[in-house]
């Protein structure tokens, strides 16, 4: 990244990323590159890019798609079920049209589903992810690591060593300890940023598919966030905001445009577009590096897993550090698990924490817009 530009030129880059990687996409499997298309972030990618391949996140998040979808799946389900599913079944997804293999999880029952029609039209390898963290279930989920291993090679004919594993390892930890620099900058008060512009980073990033080079233009972002920030005039105290709740992308940046509109800053976010995918690394130095890489993804902190205390950790630690103001939970319509555990949330914001908590339930679509400014407002209001 060149160093004279302004920042919002760069952040528009990175808004870019997507558009740009459908061509990258289709160049890797010019070249014979398999490309392995995931949904969700228990994905462990360190397989896949030990063995040569390039891994990507699959289109999820528009309701572009939803109508699509509801010709086959009940209008109840969630919109990320019916996004998926729809741009799958009418190619308007490039990552998932490229694929080589789909990868899914034991997470949700509705996404299970899913995964079995998807697999009516496309290759696809289901993971059985157990929905608690005990020392059995990391027995469980490790053997089940092995497992898909042992998938890639038979179904890619090739062959997997330690050692791969240990170059995927170092690399995954490097790209996530540099996009929690830009992530921590917001840790400054005031924030050095909006909400948006550290959403475009955290989104467009991982479509940047040159990962040795996407690290490289991380660190150089966040030490332009930081040098700009020590020589241009602090503003006024901002209302800090942390959301969390399901996983934000596409149409539900609504709420983030929505909550900066009404004079709050969201500074951080919880959920696995954000702090939740990034947070914990995979122990380099292990003895064993497929319990290695199985500890650091059952320990994502997601309302499917029973009980979820590490979530209840990790928000508690984001209030502290990034000085939340207030927090708004995001639950997309239909999603059970979450709807179900901000009961928990609320209870632990509000009585140990002892800020505000307010949750939102919505949809893919634009139709809510005006009510969810209502209520975000007086929200912010309220904290003003």
């Amino acid at each position: 990244m060149d160093v004279i530009r302004e920042l919002p030129e760069i952040f528009e880059e990175l808004a870019q990323k997507k558009q740009q990687s459908f061509l990258t996409v289709k160049e890797y499997k010019d070249k014979g590159i398999p490309v392995i298309g995931a949904y969700c972030s228990y994905f462990p990618r360190e397989l896949a890019l030990a063995m040569g391949a390039i891994p990507i996140g699959l289109c999820s998040s528009s309701d572009e798609t939803i109508e699509i979808a509801e010709k086959t799946i009940p209008k109840e389900i969630c919109p990320l079920i019916k996004s998926s599913y729809g741009y799958a079944v009418s190619d308007r997804c490039p990552y998932f049209y490229f694929s080589d293999l789909v990868v899914g999880e034991t997470t949700c029952d509705g996404k299970k589903k899913m995964y079995e029609m998807l697999a009516e039209f496309k290759e696809v390898y289901v993971m059985n992810l157990p929905n608690t963290q005990s020392e059995e279930a990391l027995r469980l989920w490790t053997k089940e690591i092995i497992r898909f291993k042992e998938y890639l090679e038979e179904h890619f004919n090739l062959v997997i060593t330690e050692e791969d594993l240990q170059k995927a390892v170092r690399l995954s930890n490097e790209q996530r300890r540099a996009m929690k620099r830009i992530y921590e900058t917001m840790k400054l008060n005031p924030a050095p940023m909006t909400g948006k512009e550290l959403f475009t980073v955290l989104y467009g990033s991982k479509y940047n598919l040159d990962f040795q080079n996407q690290i490289g233009d991380m660190n150089h972002l966040a030490d332009e966030i930081l040098k700009r920030y020590e020589e241009k005039e602090k503003t006024e105290r901002q209302i800090r905001i942390l959301i969390t709740g399901c996983p934000m992308g596409g149409d539900t940046e609504k709420l983030i445009d929505i909550i900066e509109e009404c004079g709050g800053t969201a500074v951080a976010f919880e959920n696995c577009t954000g702090v939740k995918a990034i947070d914990r690394m995979i122990e380099e130095d292990s003895d064993d590096i497929y319990r290695a890489i199985a500890e650091r993804y059952l320990g994502i902190g997601c309302s499917i897993m029973t009980p979820n205390h590490n979530r209840i950790e990790l928000v508690g630690r984001m209030i502290d550090e990034y000085q939340v103001d207030g927090v708004i939970e995001m639950i997309l319509t239909g999603c059970h698990s979450t709807a179900m555990e901000s009961i928990s949330i609320s209870q632990f914001v509000n009585e140990e924490k002892h800020i505000p908590y307010i949750a939102v339930t919505t949809n893919y679509s634009q139709a809510d817009r005006e009510s969810l400014k209502v209520r975000i407002e007086a929200f912010v209001e309220m904290l003003s």
